[in-house]
């Protein structure tokens, strides 16, 4: 057995194998729940309804997806050039770091300036911690996967000192908490009452506009070349190393809007535990995406989904809720193999 290269895989194979994909992860995920000791396709229509079966669930489930919009669109952009982006986690806390600084009165400004100013100043410190494994990449060819992800570890150990000490509210009893924002920094709610707030909206502005870079502006063009093929990108006079840190600096500007969104929109406060994991997350989501960021949207729904609906499945059904952690488990490794299989096909000798 054999793997042949597929030259110009049709649209239905590019489609066909990804869908095939998710069948099969629904089918591996109905039977470990048949292995749990519950009806298979029960605990499924358990998920869905506690995904999206009520007002409350929907914007539950809305409001989960918005930080994986982010991260996963930092690592499809990432992705797309072959920039190994696993620090979106480093960059989520960064992004959060700068809106507690300069949210909580260090800026006495209206929400109408305070705010863009919160999620630019963001992006920039989230550029920033990509930008060091990028030129350590370009400069002197040290891996960026070892160094974004040991990055992770850094930024998280550096928070958790800050929240001890310089960022630790005097008014938190002893918890490891920053100051609340002020009013001006906080983003409005979608639906008065519930969670849901304008980060949402930002993040589908975000997917549309990097769609936009990707297919109709030159760094797009730039960011596929190099990631399809670098040396030939560098023979035909593209700037292989000034495209990477262009990247860079998108991509680490994407990942950290989650910790401004996470932190102006929802929790107000800054604290250690703000992320359960949303920028590792984020790779799962780029890669059901298919690293598209219109579908980047779509699988971060899936994603928060299966989340949200998991809780509710596990009380009505009785499994634990790790099964959810098991079906995305499943999806990322069903959709790699159907990438692989769309662009190579298996031949007998």
């Amino acid at each position: 057995m054999r793997l042949e290269p597929v030259a110009n895989p049709t649209f239905a194979r590019r489609l066909g194998l990804p869908a095939i994909a998710l069948f099969a992860t629904v089918i591996a995920a109905s039977l470990l729940a048949m292995i749990a000791g519950a009806q298979p396709f029960s605990v499924l229509g358990l998920i869905v309804k506690g995904a999206f079966g009520s007002k409350f669930a929907t914007l539950e489930t809305l409001n989960r997806a918005t930080p994986l919009i982010f991260t996963g669109l930092a690592v499809a952009v990432a992705f797309r050039a072959k920039l190994w982006n696993i620090g979106a986690e480093a960059q989520l806390y960064m992004g959060a770091v700068v809106t507690v600084v300069l949210g909580t009165g260090a800026l006495g400004w209206p929400s109408a300036a305070l705010l863009p100013t919160l999620a630019i100043a963001a992006m920039l410190a989230g550029a920033v911690v990509l930008l060091v494994p990028t030129f350590l990449k370009t400069r002197f060819g040290v891996d960026e996967v070892v160094t974004t992800l040991l990055l992770n570890f850094v930024v998280l150990l550096w928070v958790s000192m800050l929240l001890e000490g310089p960022l630790k509210d005097p008014m938190g009893l002893g918890w490891p908490k920053s100051a609340r924002l002020i009013s001006e920094a906080r983003l409005p709610r979608i639906v008065e009452g519930l969670r849901l707030h304008w980060g949402f909206a930002l993040a589908l502005i975000s997917a549309l506009v990097i769609w936009v870079i990707q297919r109709r502006t030159t760094l797009g063009y730039e960011m596929r070349a190099v990631g399809q093929n670098p040396e030939a990108a560098a023979f035909a006079g593209i700037p292989v190393n000034l495209v990477l840190i262009k990247t860079a600096l998108l991509s680490g500007g994407l990942a950290a809007l989650a910790g401004f969104s996470e932190v102006a929109g929802l929790k107000g406060s800054l604290t250690l535990d703000i992320s359960p994991g949303f920028g590792y997350t984020g790779i799962i989501v780029a890669m059901l995406a298919l690293l598209n960021p219109l579908g980047v949207v779509v699988a971060a729904l899936f994603v928060a989904g299966i989340f949200v609906g998991a809780d509710s499945m596990s009380r009505a059904a009785g499994v634990p809720t790790y099964l959810a952690d098991i079906m995305l488990a499943l999806a990322l490794l069903m959709m790699v193999l159907a990438i692989m299989l769309t662009r190579f096909r298996v031949r007998r000798d």
